[in-house]
């Protein structure tokens, strides 16, 4: 199936095409009155026509490029749907080069997701994350039909939209039967039923997920907009996403619903990612892999004081009075998330492709881990802990990504915090600031700590919990970052 070209009126072999393609001069062979010499082009024709066709579909997959498939209409959708390096698993033509699922359901009106997903960091087609999730795992309890309105806040405007929705970490198929996309501020108005090739309904199988077709829409900056979905199914969900979102069980489609929600919550489901194309998107997009201090814990909930919520201002303003290239910044930080264990959520280097190198438009990564695994006890050693580090510096660099790094964030204060942790914080630190490490040092330790105590966070930048910044220590953060270092 792999080498099957497929259209509505039927299956044609790369064989057959080729065929079809030289009959002509097969023909003229066949009149014995033809000189020799014709025979002979004509056979080079025919060789060179199969080696062009007959390729496998991994090889169809690559020539044709991102997200020119529509279901039976593709001839990425019969290849290995891998054109950018992105979906597998699908000899049997169910993939595409842009990873999006494809139109061939088992029912009419039912499209299928991508087993393996998509790569939208790659290609170069415009798209760039304005706002990501990074899933951490099964919803307890998960299943039941609900709808879901996730409340995202976008970090940069775009005339066009599109998401992923995530089956990561389900055991069975998720059934997506609707999902909208809509301004807060203008529901009503603005409210938009969200396709993925050009289905409405899809299934998305276990460890899939699924991106939606391209959707003429104007996304502003620095905005809170709904992504509501309609499902029933195993639920991946990032449980802490410092905001409130709002849901409502049972079996009513309410996705399309502008009005008020009554049910609340502080998790996001389903949706993991929301890109844009629009004429800022050319600077692509800052990617910060993390832990809590990257989530936010500690900040005001709902109120978008991360650091990685100041950094993105401070880009916003700089272009605003440069006229430079624009990057919009991605959050992926998970709480108690460790550099080499997987306490909570994958461990870096597992997530690092999917939740980083795999963003759209991705351009630097930033990486703020390691303070779980020393404070866990799952890895104390700084030689492991500063290999992990230039690993992950590595695989960027194949992809032609920047990666820059922070220093250990301050922990004295906490249990946990021995001084044995704080020995090997302090030989992470130095071997980070002294260079051959990552390509760029963001110094959250020097931000954030006591003038006269630096093992402990400074008292105005606490939280409370001597370990996660307060609002003004988030603040002192993002501001301490060069934006040409980026």
């Amino acid at each position: 199936m792999g080498r099957t070209f497929s259209s509505r009126t039927g299956v044609l072999s790369p064989v057959r095409v080729a065929g079809l393609a030289v009959a002509p001069y097969i023909r003229i062979m066949s009149t014995r009155t033809r000189p020799a010499w014709l025979a002979a082009v004509t056979v080079l024709v025919v060789a060179v026509l199969c080696a062009v066709v007959v390729p496998s579909g991994a090889a169809v997959g690559t020539g044709v490029g991102r997200g020119v498939g529509r279901g039976f209409d593709s001839l990425a959708g019969a290849g290995a749907g891998a054109g950018a390096g992105a979906g597998a698993g699908a000899g049997a033509g169910t993939g595409t080069g842009a990873g999006t699922g494809t139109g061939t359901g088992a029912r009419p009106g039912v499209g299928q997701g991508s087993e393996a997903g998509p790569d939208p960091g790659a290609g170069g087609d415009g798209w760039v994350g304005t706002w990501y999730s990074a899933p951490v795992e099964a919803e307890p309890g998960g299943g039941a039909a609900r709808t879901v309105r996730n409340v995202v806040h976008t970090t940069m405007g775009g005339s066009r939209a599109r998401i992923t929705v995530s089956n990561l970490f389900g055991t069975a198929p998720l059934d997506l039967r609707h999902a909208t996309l809509a301004t807060a501020a203008a529901p009503a108005r603005t409210m938009r039923t969200l396709t993925f090739h050009g289905h409405a309904r899809i299934s998305v199988p276990p460890g899939g997920q699924a991106v939606s077709d391209p959707l003429t829409f104007e996304v502003p900056a620095a905005a809170d907009l709904y992504v509501s979905v309609y499902a029933a199914g195993p639920v991946t969900w990032h449980p802490q996403a410092l905001g409130t979102s709002y849901e409502v069980p049972g079996g009513t489609d309410r996705a399309a619903d502008p009005g008020a929600f009554a049910g609340t919550t502080g998790a996001w489901r389903y949706v993991t990612a929301l890109d844009v194309q629009g004429p800022e998107s050319a600077g692509g997009s800052v990617v910060v892999l993390g832990d809590s201090i990257t989530e936010g814990v500690g900040s005001t909930p709902g109120a978008d004081r991360r650091w990685t919520d100041v950094l993105a201002e401070r880009l916003r303003n700089l272009r605003e009075r440069t006229a430079g290239v624009p990057r919009a910044v991605l959050n992926a930080g998970i709480g108690g998330n460790g550099l080499l264990t997987g306490r909570s959520g994958p461990s870096g280097p597992d997530r690092f492709q999917r939740d980083a190198l795999g963003r759209a438009g991705v351009r630097t990564v930033i990486v703020e881990l390691g303070i779980n695994d020393l404070l866990s006890g799952g890895e104390r050693n700084a030689d492991a802990l500063l290999a992990g580090m230039r690993d992950l510096v590595r695989r960027g660099h194949a992809r032609g990504v920047r990666v820059l790094g922070t220093t250990l964030a301050p922990c004295g204060g906490l249990r946990a915090c021995t001084a044995q942790v704080e020995a090997v914080r302090e030989t992470v630190n130095a071997a980070i600031r002294g260079g051959g490490v990552y390509e760029g040092v963001i110094d959250i330790d020097r931000t954030l700590r006591a003038p006269d105590s630096p093992r402990e966070l400074s008292p105005p930048y606490d939280s409370g919990d001597h370990l996660h910044p307060s609002d003004a220590g988030y603040r002192a953060v993002g501001a301490a970052i060069d934006p040409g270092a980026l």
